[in-house]
């Protein structure tokens, strides 16, 4: 458990932070209600874990942690896929890093990876092109995931496998939306969230713009945040300052590297290449509409879901039932809610995908706030 005393060493600029924490103290005491605020990046729910920033908070500012680590929402029927594929004669399954650790309903990949699969984890996707080119004698699949932030490498892999005529590499497509989370989020009738810090990588990429509808329909308070422990105080602040004067906006914080309209080239090429699609099922969330990307029909003959669909398995698959991940997902509960937190399910031995990412809102307790 980090102490009080702790709590500013370390920071690039302590006397900033000092500040803004008392100045978010004063104006807090205005406040008519509690703020619920969901943080949806698992990037952030890091920093305000590693550094403690809820404790530097007053009582009526909580912090609820969203569905925003591509890791952690994805269901075992999807990580189920991705061990099939693998399974299959002269395959080759490329996947990012934390991927090979999450558990499926017949275990893991680095499980799968032991048995003898060739499970290649990699952390720049474009090694899939020399992966490919070295094996041309293998179906090299890569099983892409994440937001809309990696979203674009997978664009300019695909690009560049058609462009080179790299005809066995293949893809299987696991890339999903924030603005329809948000919007699964806020229909749950159980939902306490009233504001929301939005990612920042995310929004490099698909501009402030995809958050206004979520401000205007659930009159919302959505900041888009940097990751420095600044950042998240001064978009809490941001907030606080809606709340009282009971307003709801959308606003950058993260001006420095966030536009409106976002990074129109990488729009361009994802549009070239990927599609909606219909429906998406997320850990935790259940099938969301619209909140995915599939290859469009003209690429079907680098699909993965489509050439090798006799060897997928079909059935959902829903989560172990002692784990809670669901419900952290959906901001309903905290990790140490969890009766198997830290004790049946850890780092080491995880029996769901929040304990297992680097970015899973369990991982960060577990590394930051104890397991007692």
């Amino acid at each position: 458990m980090i102490n009080l005393k702790d709590l500013y060493q370390g920071f690039r600029d302590p006397e900033v932070i000092k500040s803004l924490a008392t100045e978010i103290a004063v104006l807090a005491k205005q406040l008519p209600d509690k703020i619920n605020i969901m943080e949806v990046c698992g990037g952030h729910t890091h920093t305000i874990m590693k550094y403690g920033l809820s404790q530097l908070l007053p009582d009526n500012i909580e912090f609820i942690h969203g569905p925003g680590c591509p890791v952690c929402i994805m269901p075992k029927e999807r990580i189920d896929h991705a061990a099939a594929l693998a399974n299959r004669q002269k395959t080759i399954l490329v996947t990012l890093g934390d991927m090979i650790r999450v558990p499926g309903s017949n275990g893991s990949l680095s499980q799968f990876r032991a048995q003898g699969c060739d499970i290649r984890p990699i952390y720049d996707p474009l090694d899939t092109l020399t992966i490919a080119k070295e094996n041309p004698d293998k179906q090299v699949i890569f099983f892409a995931i994440g937001f809309e932030t990696s979203t674009p490498m997978t664009a300019v892999l695909i690009d560049q496998a058609e462009q080179q005529a790299i005809d066995n590499l293949f893809f299987h497509i696991n890339h999903v939306l924030v603005p329809p989370a948000i919007d699964a989020v806020m229909a749950d009738e159980k939902v306490k969230v009233n504001a929301f810090i939005g990612p920042a990588h995310v929004s490099v990429i698909s501009g402030a713009k995809v958050y206004r509808s979520a401000v205007e329909r659930y009159h919302t308070p959505v900041v888009i945040s940097g990751f420095e422990p600044v950042d998240v105080m001064q978009s809490i602040l941001m907030i606080v300052k809606q709340k009282v004067a009971n307003s709801a906006k959308l606003e950058n914080q993260y001006s420095r590297s966030v536009t409106e309209q976002g990074n129109l080239g990488a729009q361009a090429l994802i549009d070239r290449y990927l599609s909606v699609r219909p429906s998406f099922r997320w850990r935790g969330l259940g099938p969301i509409p619209e909140s995915a990307l599939m290859l469009k029909p003209e690429f079907s003959h680098r699909d993965a879901e489509i050439l090798f669909q006799q060897d997928l398995p079909h059935q959902e698959i829903d989560d172990h039932k002692a784990c809670q991940c669901g419900d952290i997902l959906r901001g309903l509960c905290k990790p140490k809610d969890c009766k198997v937190f830290g004790r049946g399910c850890s780092p080491e031995t995880p029996l769901g995908s929040c304990m297992v990412s680097s970015e899973g809102a369990c991982n960060a307790y577990y590394r930051y706030n104890g397991v007692a």
